[in-house]
């Protein structure tokens, strides 16, 4: 009898503690995301200028779950893929949420179940015309802005052209490199005043003119890490050679390195090339940095810094730098880095 009472003693206090914990205000998450099986989804939020990260799921069958959490107050969270590159937001509370969408499109995923969500959502319509009106404000002053620019330009231009004896001209031209074909800026310098064509100002611009995409790359010689004078003619036949001015000293170029390798490692073989002008000042830190790096194409250097010949004459003013040249030695493109030089390789020599 005493085994019994006790017995009905637990099954009562289990009940009531399961029910007690299932009065808890918390809150559920159930998504359904299209595209996004095996995604894991972190689930965070801001506070005093810090993500804090409340929980982590993962896609399985299209469906996620998260349960367990609470909230004092309903407050915006943001549900981010872990790589950061898909996401949305919404007000969590303690309630059942149910979130509706594509990976491809998760911005506009549908949210159900928070009654602050919803009253954000209506905000958000209320607000829309303005919105819409807003950014046709916005894009019409860009479109004038843009005409008004090109009117600046055009009177800068005609003033470069009609004043060749004055020394305010070659800095009105430097602003206007961009936007200038070559020749036209050849045309320009040919018909400058021998005084103002010798200015420093003048001298810059013929340089960075000289190294322009569509130019044939200026020759150097500079010697290898053993002291042998290599020059930039005796590379130039591959089908794309690169020119990479960096140095062992400079993060940026460092950090860079290894996008650059990939793509050497990618493209070698299909005709793909590059030679490395260091602007490092002593010899052990230039050969440190290749071997840390792992770099394995020809790399030259003067040790001089920003003094470096090459550097003068490519007009190279800061790093990384680089010149993209065909087989017959003629600028292709510059500074390009990241994703933008893998792309710009495999369009010319193609696919792996």
């Amino acid at each position: 009898m005493k085994k019994l009472a006790l017995f009905l003693f637990l099954l009562i206090a289990s009940v009531i503690f399961q029910k007690g914990i299932a009065q808890v205000p918390h809150y559920e998450i159930t998504g359904r995301v299209e595209g996004a099986e095996g995604v894991t989804f972190t689930l965070q939020k801001m506070s005093a200028g810090k993500v804090i990260y409340l929980d982590t799921t993962v896609v399985q069958n299209g469906m996620f779950k998260i349960t367990g959490g609470s909230v004092e107050y309903p407050e915006r969270v943001s549900l981010v893929t872990l790589d950061r590159k898909k996401g949305m937001s919404f007000y969590l509370e303690n309630s059942e949420i149910t979130i509706t969408g594509k990976l491809d499109s998760l911005t506009n995923a549908s949210v159900r179940g928070s009654k602050s969500n919803d009253e954000y959502s209506e905000f958000l319509r209320s607000i829309k015309p303005y919105t819409e009106k807003q950014a046709k404000l916005r894009k019409d002053y860009n479109t004038a802005n843009e005409a008004i620019i090109g009117e600046i330009k055009n009177v800068q231009k005609n003033f470069v052209k009609n004043n060749p004896g004055s020394f305010v001209s070659p800095i009105l031209l430097r602003a206007l490199i961009n936007d200038l074909k070559p020749e036209e800026i050849e045309s320009i310098i040919r018909s400058m005043d021998p005084e103002v064509a010798k200015s420093p100002d003048m001298i810059k611009i013929m340089t960075e003119v000289s190294v322009a995409p569509g130019k044939k790359a200026p020759d150097f010689t500079l010697n290898d890490v053993n002291g042998k004078p290599v020059s930039l003619s005796s590379k130039v036949g591959a089908r794309l050679l690169m020119i990479d001015f960096w140095a062992g000293w400079c993060g940026p170029c460092r950090q860079e390195n290894p996008n650059v390798l990939k793509v050497y490692n990618e493209f070698n073989k299909k005709g793909f090339d590059i030679i490395g002008v260091s602007l490092d000042r002593t010899r052990d830190e230039w050969v440190k940095a290749i071997a840390d790096d792992k770099l394995p194409w020809t790399q030259v250097s003067d040790l001089k810094y920003f003094n470096s010949s090459a550097a003068k004459l490519y007009n190279v003013t800061a790093i990384p730098a680089n010149f993209l040249l065909d087989e017959k030695g003629i600028i292709i493109a510059t500074n390009l880095r990241g994703e933008a030089l893998s792309a710009k390789i495999k369009g010319i020599l193609g696919a792996r």
